[in-house]
């Protein structure tokens, strides 16, 4: 993995300067992420397993698809690369939610929640994503699957209401 250049920001999500993904990652700095929740037509949430050589949460289960924002991006952009390189979905049109911010006490980032339909096959980045497969959105909320990144746990909270 490359040490990307990401944007970092403040408590309020303006932006404060850049900073290679492992000074970020070391530092606990706050930056930015984009987020996106991908569902079938049936209404399912595509559950990936994060394969354990991720820098964050080797391992477990990510209810949302996303990465760093890197230095020139847009949340937009950020999120359409995401999807590309992890699932293989080019094009896809997205919906954009709401920004939140996660704090767990070191890992600090605004992060913009967008979803998208898709129903067809994925082409999984190796290095990422160890398996992918559809699931009842409830059954994620009730915490079947564990662990669970808890940056999407809240996401998914909210976007529930």
């Amino acid at each position: 993995m490359t040490d990307e250049i990401v944007i970092l920001v403040d408590e309020n999500d303006h932006v404060t300067g850049e900073a290679p993904r492992s000074r970020v990652r070391k530092e606990g700095l706050i930056h930015r992420v984009s987020y996106i929740l991908v569902f079938n037509s049936g209404g399912q949430l595509l559950l990936q397993k994060r394969t354990t050589v991720k820098d964050l949460y080797p391992g477990y289960y990510d209810a949302a698809a996303g990465g760093v924002v890197t230095c020139g991006e847009s949340y937009e952009v950020s999120a359409s690369r995401e999807l590309e390189e992890e699932l293989g979905l080019v094009n896809k049109p997205l919906i954009c939610h709401f920004d939140h911010y996660f704090d767990d006490g070191f890992n600090r980032y605004w992060g913009r929640v967008f979803s998208c339909q898709h129903d067809g096959s994925f082409t999984l980045q190796a290095s990422e994503v160890e398996s992918a497969l559809f699931v009842d959105v409830e059954r994620v909320l009730n915490k079947e699957f564990n662990p669970l990144t808890p940056d999407t746990f809240e996401v998914l909270q909210r976007l529930r209401g």
